[in-house]
């Protein structure tokens, strides 16, 4: 309806009008979608009068000048007028007004806002700004104050604090997966939705419609955290890290020359005037300054959102260069066994334009308080899902060797002492000394629950499993 509404008004004399004032009518017809909308949509609004080619470079031209946004990737892309929706303050005056937000927005992150949704004619060309991060001391400079770090980390605390690296991240791996890899494509315009995201991570099902770059897209997500859950344990803030999570994120989506490698080409930012520096020498001298200094950052919260904002900055490869920062953003939230962000509910607007403000203000404000809204909704989504799944991770994590013991049991018919030696021997070895009690219980638990349901896909015969369980009827009533 709005669409023809719009086109009646425009069919008459659409033909006649002056190219700037149907830049003019486009940006207005976007205002009043008031929502991402297509290209065929902005189409059928101006009465389909103008040829594809000419209305596609029109687009280009706004987007350019910052007057409209552009998300997604060709069948996915959409279009949304700079004036629509909210601010990402405004959206956390929204949250904080729920008690969602662990912080209210200020007149900095206002006035960063402010500036970004300018024409981009209005804003002066920028480059990189080598004082911000030289001005930059670890431990002593903070882009999260002292209380938003002790929010994050009561947020964040699992009850698995002292333990190996990476244990959390296991605990809720599939989740983290799926989460992760949804949200950091999502922010990328990708077009999966949660469920299509989980299927092909999970079922490694891709979704008929969708296009190949954004399965691979979400697919090297899955490779990269991966890789991070891993190697918790050694991973540390490198260069040599940061190349591996470009080459895992990058791999099939740019040249083979290009991933894993510092560019050695220019790069411009859509919607921006900032022009990252273009000498790969440089780029290499600054990766691994920004690389010193966060390895050095002792806050966990505080090195990731470094991280998150300095790695995006320097635009170091070709491309994917925020993919890599959001990934990099969660080496220490792994290491340290916090839950991990996933940038669950971060709009891609407000997202885009906090990023600007960093690379043409160097104003970590409106990032920062993304960052603090969209940690505590990854908190509440990983928490629900560890309360959910009930979560036995020796039992898991030793899935294998279980059924090898249950099934050698059922095989030989042990009963009595027999059986209790058969367990302790092939669990020696097999399961670490601390983990071998409560491994030794899941056993147990297998043996007094077993049934023709629970032992199917598991080599036992339907005769072995009636003759074990007569055995041990038997001996039961002696």
């Amino acid at each position: 309806v709005l669409c023809a509404k719009m086109a009646d008004k425009t069919t008459d004399n659409g033909r006649n009008m002056s190219k700037e004032d149907i830049l003019k009518q486009i940006v207005s017809i976007l205002d009043a979608f008031n929502e991402p909308v297509d290209f065929a949509a902005i189409d059928k609004a101006l009465g389909s009068l103008h040829k594809e080619r000419t209305l596609r470079r029109w687009l280009s031209e706004l987007v350019e000048s910052g007057q409209i946004h552009k998300t997604g990737i060709k069948r996915g892309r959409r279009y949304q007028s700079a004036r629509s929706g909210k601010s990402a303050n405004e959206m956390s005056d929204i949250e904080a007004s729920k008690g969602d937000s662990p912080s209210s927005p200020d007149t900095r992150v206002r006035k960063a806002l402010d500036f970004v949704r300018q024409p981009i004619y209005t804003r002066p060309p920028v480059t990189y700004n080598d004082d911000w991060l030289d001005s930059y001391q670890p431990n002593k400079t903070f882009y999260l104050c002292a209380k938003d770090r002790e929010v994050l980390a009561s947020l964040g605390a699992s009850n698995m604090t002292g333990e190996r690296a990476g244990t959390y991240a296991r605990k809720i791996y599939n989740r983290l997966l799926i989460d992760l890899s949804y949200n950091s494509s999502r922010l990328e315009g990708n077009t999966y939705s949660l469920v299509d995201t989980e299927k092909l991570i999970i079922e490694g099902v891709g979704h008929n419609g969708k296009l190949d770059e954004e399965r691979v897209m979400i697919l090297n997500h899955k490779e990269a955290i991966r890789y991070l859950v891993d190697n918790a344990a050694r991973l540390e803030i490198t260069p040599t890290e940061i190349f591996t999570l470009h080459y895992l994120l990058s791999d099939g989506l740019v040249a083979s020359k290009n991933a894993g490698r510092i560019r050695e080409e220019g790069v411009r930012i859509g919607s921006s005037t900032y022009h990252p520096m273009e000498n790969p020498a440089l780029l290499k001298k600054t990766l691994n300054k920004i690389c010193d200094k966060a390895s050095v950052i002792k806050d966990p919260f505080e090195q990731s959102i470094f991280l998150l904002a300095h790695i995006a900055c320097l635009q170091a490869f070709i491309d994917v260069n925020k993919r890599v920062s959001r990934l990099s953003a969660n080496i220490p939230l792994i290491k340290h066994n916090f839950i991990p962000l996933s940038f669950n509910d971060v709009d891609k607007l407000y997202y885009a334009d906090a990023m600007i403000a960093i690379y043409e203000l160097n104003d970590i404000s409106a990032l920062a308080d993304i960052y603090r809204f969209s940690y505590r909704r990854s908190c509440e989504h990983h928490k629900v899902t560890a309360q959910v799944l009930g979560f036995d991770e020796v039992r898991v994590r030793y899935r294998a060797v279980r059924r090898e013991i249950v099934r050698g049991i059922i095989n030989e018919n042990l009963q009595g002492i027999d059986m209790r030696g058969y367990i302790v021997e092939n669990t020696t070895g097999a399961v670490p000394v601390k983990e071998q009690k409560a491994f030794i219980k899941t056993v147990y638990d297998d043996l007094d629950t077993i049934s023709l349901s629970t032992v199917r896909g598991m080599g036992i015969a339907q005769a072995e499993l009636a003759h074990w369980l007569e055995t041990k009827n038997t001996m039961d009533k002696k």
